[in-house]
């Protein structure tokens, strides 16, 4: 489970920037999660639970919203989402599988709630 791995980075970059700030407490965590990255969100939520004890996130809640993946057609120039759990990187319009993924990659911390 490499979400295991993801938490305990996002903890560490979390309470360096908590720390480093003059607070010692993290309230909450808001990540945004690309369906294109394969990160399941139940299990990420999960690690949180799981690795936040003894660290200044040990109340915190983690606050999860998943990006859909977005695309342009090379072929047909036309834009398109998927929600889809298993991407086939295929054109809705005119099913070229030249395509290029705009968004949906995306794996980054865009807010926090802290406390001293």
């Amino acid at each position: 489970m490499h979400e295991a791995s993801i938490v305990t980075e996002l903890l560490r970059i979390a309470s360096d920037e908590c720390s480093k700030n003059g607070y010692t407490k993290i309230d909450s965590i808001k990540v945004i999660v690309g369906r294109a990255t394969g990160v399941m969100t139940d299990a990420l939520l999960f690690a949180f639970n799981v690795l936040k004890e003894d660290t200044l996130a040990k109340e915190a809640s983690l606050i999860i919203e998943e990006i859909p993946v977005r695309g342009v057609c090379k072929d047909c120039g036309k834009e398109f989402e998927s929600n889809e759990n298993y991407l086939i990187f295929e054109c809705p319009s005119c099913g070229s599988f030249s395509v290029n993924i705009i968004s949906g990659k995306e794996l980054n911390i865009t807010e926090m709630e802290v406390s001293q």
